[in-house]
């Protein structure tokens, strides 16, 4: 058994040492360069709006590919016509061609009057016996434009209608419509046109579907990089609440000393006060530490994370702030994983730093044990609570359970029957897979058993 004893009052030497460079806040560039963009953007939620364009980008009248899409139909139709003993193309037939197409720049914005309108003037064009034809080209976007856009039910109607109608003319009403001594069109027609439709509805359902993928998988992104930006900020609290606790405690308790002390023993104020300057500037230094890793993720660290190896430093700003702290374990501790040696380290200063405000005793132990998967914890003080009781309604605890239940660990924190307070951490020494995702499983995994001071 190893011991480790530090008497209070004795100055000694804290965590400080580290000098980092950059100050400031580091919220906004954090969460900003991830993205690249801010809650403003334009584009953050669909397509960027041109400069200097207020409209977004999907009301705008779609002029170009409507324009391009009525050079095709027209063109095509004029070499389509050749060898169809169909009408002639006259002044009429190019007005509904036109319009066939003209209507499809509202498509963005009305898409079931969009698909409609192209599907009833595809309809009159064919029912006045015009030659077939790249109108089904303005059909078949229009038909894209409703389904896409939800309107299935829209899209489905027009394209039947459109269908039904052709029938009904080709072998019905053929007698009296243009043009004359025309026969019923041959049934091999009829199922090309009819494959034609069904290949047009198929085609915009799985573009519509792939789209709706598309969405969901965005917004899974979105919700998952929000879920990481809440999670490093809750990580960013913890770390200042836990860096900022101890320190502040220890300049507290010496700054009451100092303040006794200073008429009748001036010295022992004068020790007092070196002790919160070297308090104060440990904490400067851990606080530039943690906001200088969130600044700038991507870099190594300049300063590596403090651990147990640090445990000693950690007893003597205890014995700094009046509390004789002993340190047992049993067998030299293993190599433990970068986050467990972190959370370990955390969760023992917390607890001492608890004792120190919350504790009328003025000594605690802290005993350390480890088994092949598992290390444990355990940060006893004799009591009885003072001031705020030890399961008020602070952070401090919750800190400690965040901790250990996101390495897979458990904590158990709460009165002792004796009067004391006890403090039991169990964590493992290799990382998991995957930590609880539900705030019920977190609760479970860390033995939740009150609030935190």
């Amino acid at each position: 058994m190893h011991e480790q004893r530090a008497d209070p009052g004795v100055p000694r030497r804290g965590l400080a040492g580290r000098r980092l460079a950059g100050h400031g806040p580091p919220w906004h560039g954090r969460f900003t360069r991830r993205t690249g963009r801010g809650d403003d953007d334009p584009g953050r939620y669909g397509s960027p709006a041109r400069p200097g364009d207020p409209r977004p980008r999907s009301r705008r009248l779609p002029w170009p590919s409507t324009v391009v899409l009525a050079v095709v139909v027209m063109a095509g139709t004029n070499v389509a016509a050749h060898g169809q003993d169909r009408e002639p193309l006259g002044l009429a037939a190019r007005l509904l061609l036109l319009a066939a197409v003209a209507v499809l720049l509202v498509r963005h914005r009305h898409p079931v009057a969009a698909v409609a309108g192209t599907c009833a003037a595809t309809l009159v064009y064919l029912g006045l016996g015009y030659p077939y034809g790249p109108v089904f080209l303005a059909v078949a976007v229009g038909c894209f434009s409703a389904i896409v856009s939800g309107h299935r039910a829209a899209a489905w109607w027009s394209l039947g209608t459109l269908w039904a109608g052709h029938l009904l003319a080709a072998h019905w009403l053929y007698r009296w419509l243009p043009p004359d001594g025309d026969g019923p069109a041959p049934w091999a027609q009829e199922a090309f046109v009819t494959a034609w439709v069904v290949a047009i509805v198929a085609a915009a359902e799985l573009l519509r579907v792939r789209r709706e993928q598309w969405a969901a998988a965005r917004a899974e992104r979105e919700a998952a990089e929000k879920r990481r930006a809440d999670e490093e900020r809750l990580r960013m609290a913890r770390e200042l609440h836990d860096v900022l606790a101890h320190s502040i405690s220890v300049i507290n308790v010496q700054a009451g000393v100092g303040l006794a002390l200073l008429d009748s023993d001036p010295e022992q104020a004068r020790t007092a006060l070196t002790t919160i300057k070297s308090a104060s500037k440990e904490a400067l230094d851990e606080v530039r530490q943690v906001l200088e890793n969130l600044r700038a993720p991507g870099d190594a660290p300049r300063a590596p994370a403090p651990g147990l190896d640090r445990l000693p430093e950690l007893v003597d700003q205890a014995a700094a702030a009046g509390l004789t702290v002993t340190v047992e374990s049993r067998r030299p501790l293993p190599r433990i994983p970068p986050g467990t040696d972190l959370a370990a380290f955390r969760i023992v200063q917390e607890a001492l730093t608890n004792v120190v405000r919350h504790s009328g005793s003025r000594t605690a132990l802290v005993r350390i044990a480890h088994g092949a998967t598992h290390i444990e914890l355990l940060v006893d003080d004799e009591g009885p609570a003072t001031g705020d009781p030890a399961g008020g309604g602070g952070s401090g605890l919750v800190g400690m359970r965040e901790r250990a239940a996101a390495l897979g660990g458990t904590i158990d924190a709460g009165p002792r029957p004796d009067g004391g307070f006890r403090v039991a951490a169990e964590l493992p020494l290799r990382p998991v897979r995957s930590g609880p995702t539900s705030p019920a499983e977190r609760e479970r995994r860390s033995g939740k058993s009150g609030e935190a001071p």
